[in-house]
């Protein structure tokens, strides 16, 4: 079976080429016939996803290519699911004091969602994530992330770091803007794996190894059989009363979370890997305090 994926390829110049893999081979697009990734998600039904992108093929690149989505995603707004994992419901509730407000969104109807970021401002695998400077708390989440086109269909999935200042969300939950939207707090790539119009999550591990000089100071796995929400749940209460023009990007919780006595330093290595889609990698940076 074919696998396929959609990513890009930076460019000396700053630009990036977008670029199908299929299976181990990789062949740059071009771009006349795929002006854009806003393009593509905008225009195109899921169903007539994969035959666009087989007729823009051309040339092939070095199977080897770095791949990265930064420059590839544009105007698509991520938004992110929360407390979807009882780990996470555990964690949440041991930060803000046993306050039960998490207890009671896993259990709710509804679930949480929010903004993090939008297509441009996400940094991808290579790029720096960043830490506040104002936070004394800070940890990845690693998610598996839904990507949507214009009508609100699945087109695939790709990995996602949802960076976190516990410290400040925990303080109050009214915060978690401030703990979760900054600079390059929000990390994807470094491929989307070419799903159109799936009604359900794939049943996928989710590894995280974080490395400090050399060391690794954590790792965790989770599944994503383990989410409480489903696909077509969440995909509802997302597209309810908004719509999303350029598409939309899901993050869909975390299930691995670090000992309450861990906290990301600069110059640590964080790496989500979540087959088929290959590695995020990202090295922290503080940032702010300038």
């Amino acid at each position: 079976m074919t696998e396929l994926f959609l990513s890009g390829v930076a460019t000396p110049h700053g630009t990036t080429i977008p670029v199908l893999q299929k299976n181990d081979a990789l062949f740059q697009l071009d771009t006349t016939a795929l002006p854009s990734l806003d393009a593509l998600l905008r225009q195109t039904r899921a169903a007539d996803l994969l035959a666009t992108l087989e007729a823009a093929i051309g040339a092939p690149l070095p199977a080897d290519t770095p791949l990265t989505l930064k420059g590839l995603l544009n105007h698509q707004p991520i938004w992110a699911a929360g407390v979807t994992y009882k780990t996470s419901e555990e964690a949440r509730e041991r930060e803000s004091h046993n306050s039960t407000i998490y207890t009671r969104v896993y259990s709710a109807e509804r679930p949480e969602l929010f903004w993090k970021s939008v297509g441009y401002e996400a940094v991808s695998s290579g790029d720096n994530v960043g830490i506040r400077y104002d936070a004394t708390w800070s940890v990845p989440e690693p998610e598996l992330t839904v990507v949507f086109n214009a009508h609100h269909e699945v087109i695939g999935f790709t990995i996602g770091n949802d960076m976190s200042s516990r410290d400040i969300e925990g303080s109050n939950p009214l915060y978690l803007p401030q703990a979760k939207v900054y600079d390059a707090a929000c990390a994807l790539g470094p491929k989307i794996w070419l799903q159109p119009n799936a009604d359900n999550f794939p049943v996928l591990d989710i590894q995280i190894a974080i490395v400090r000089a050399g060391a690794t100071v954590f790792a965790g796995t989770t599944s994503s059989s383990r989410l409480k929400r489903t696909l077509p749940e969440l995909a509802d209460y997302l597209g309810r009363c908004k719509h999303f023009p350029y598409g939309v990007l899901l993050m869909t919780g975390t299930g691995v979370v670090p000992a309450d006595d861990f906290t990301l330093a600069a110059g640590d290595v964080v790496s989500i890997t979540i087959e088929p889609l290959g590695t995020l990698m990202n090295t922290v940076q503080i940032v702010g305090g300038q």
